[in-house]
């Protein structure tokens, strides 16, 4: 119910003190008693809040996507792995799940679908779970994606093959594991923004991804950014964001 509904409501003498303040209540948050929902933040930010799948226990997560459904919003839960999701109750048969990505995903309605692309590249096959949780974040709201996958600093001839689809993006999402060259190299040959996912793919000097994120920090490569290791979703969100502005 609208706030300015709640308030008319109220003053008509239609419902009480406490109906009205637990209504009001419901516009920002729902508590769940294990969880409390930011109903408010697809009005304050324009997207709804995501689940963090990870640490989360099946009953929790169908407590939560079940009152995200009831309030006819979008939801998408990240980091969900496939025993969890096997035990998850009351989720929409509309709803998408995908094991590589570890993604779940339901419209309550139809997104608008924008008219530029984002640019999924990967280094390596091994980057590709990281890869399609950023491409299928950004399709979850709304956006054309083009996927270039395994065209490493290994072989540059693969990556140059498909410089013009590089090139016909609005924004790039590039991501790589060991070295985490691929951005840098991506960096100077187009003039769109490049957002670097560093993984934690590589050998034990890699760090889990510490020595990828650390040559895409100092990449000398202008208009190049580094989301967290492994963070494919904040890729593809902030992606979404610039494809759209």
């Amino acid at each position: 119910m609208a706030i300015k509904d709640v308030l008319e409501k109220f003053k008509n003498g239609e419902i009480s003190n406490a109906e009205a303040q637990r209504l009001l209540r419901g516009e920002y948050f729902q508590d769940l008693g294990h969880t409390v929902i930011d109903t408010d933040r697809q009005t304050r930010t324009g997207a709804a809040e995501v689940i963090f799948g990870a640490g989360k226990t099946s009953a929790q997560i169908s407590d939560i996507v079940a009152s995200m459904v009831a309030q006819q919003s979008n939801v998408l839960v990240t980091r969900l792995n496939a025993d969890v999701y096997a035990l998850l109750n009351n989720i929409p048969s509309e709803s998408h799940y995908n094991v590589q990505s570890q993604l779940l995903w339901w419209h309550s309605r139809k997104v608008e679908t924008s008219e530029h692309t984002i640019a999924v590249v990967s280094a390596g096959t091994s980057d590709m779970a990281v890869a399609e949780e950023a491409a299928q974040t950004a399709e979850f709201y709304g956006n054309r994606v083009e996927r270039i996958y395994d065209v490493g600093v290994a072989g540059l001839h693969r990556l140059l093959a498909r410089i013009d689809d590089l090139r016909q993006a609005r924004v790039l999402v590039v991501v790589a594991g060991m070295e985490g060259a691929l951005p840098s190299v991506i960096g100077g040959l187009v003039d769109k923004p490049v957002i670097a996912v560093p993984t934690s793919v590589g050998y034990g000097a890699a760090f889990q991804g510490v020595a990828a994120m650390l040559g895409m920090l100092t990449s000398c490569a202008s208009g190049v950014s580094v989301v967290n290791i492994d963070n494919g979703f904040g890729a593809g969100f902030l992606a979404n964001r610039i494809n759209r502005l």
